[in-house]
């Protein structure tokens, strides 16, 4: 009859202590990976369209340079990962030279960030020369740009150690292009502080 007692016990204790641990770990179990860590890239949908800020900029740099005699056009903004990769294959797969590293979801064109430009002379020819000074005032055009653009809050892809990409504009709001990738994009409240 101990016997039986210390069995039935036995088991009796097991489930007890066996129950507590699982009410243990299913109160206290916390999901190692933070709210904000998990791949938002499926949530977060790619942008259509160059971002606000971006093109609020793109806009006071064309009336910035329009002051010194100088217009400038956006040759490209807003860039889709597909348009990208027909970029990319540019000299690589199909014919013409190499324009770019970036395959589509690489370029911040492709979360419309960027923007690529070049200048328009007075017959209305849009030209990339970097020597060119239409407002004959002993200073390069391309040079006055690239300051009001960087005036203004964009880097400039001239300033890259390697492939330096001389029409190229852009504000990463100190997003990396993983960062991007990753679903981040740029805070609604850096974006307006950025605007003033």
């Amino acid at each position: 009859m101990k016997r039986k007692r210390k069995r039935k016990w036995n088991r009796l204790s097991f489930f007890l202590i066996s129950l507590g641990l699982v009410t243990i770990f299913i109160l206290f179990y916390k999901d190692p990976t933070p709210a904000n860590d998990t791949n938002k890239n499926q949530a977060v949908p790619l942008p259509t369209d160059l971002d606000p800020v971006v093109k609020e900029r793109s806009n006071r740099l064309i009336q910035q340079a329009a002051k010194k005699g100088i217009v400038v056009v956006i040759t490209n903004g807003f860039r889709s990962v597909e348009e990208q990769n027909r970029l990319y294959e540019q000299g690589r797969t199909t014919q013409g030279t190499i324009v770019t590293n970036a395959q589509g979801g690489e370029s911040y064109h492709n979360y419309g960030l960027a923007v690529d430009f070049a200048l328009k002379t007075p017959s209305g020819n849009v030209i990339w020369d970097r020597k060119y000074d239409g407002n004959k005032n002993g200073r390069t055009d391309w040079t006055e740009v690239v300051e009001i653009a960087k005036s203004v809050g964009f880097t400039w892809g001239g300033d890259w150690a390697k492939f330096k990409d001389y029409p190229h504009l852009q504000m990463d709001f100190g997003l990396t292009i993983a960062d991007l990738q990753n679903g981040q994009r740029p805070d609604e409240s850096s974006l307006v502080a950025e605007s003033h």
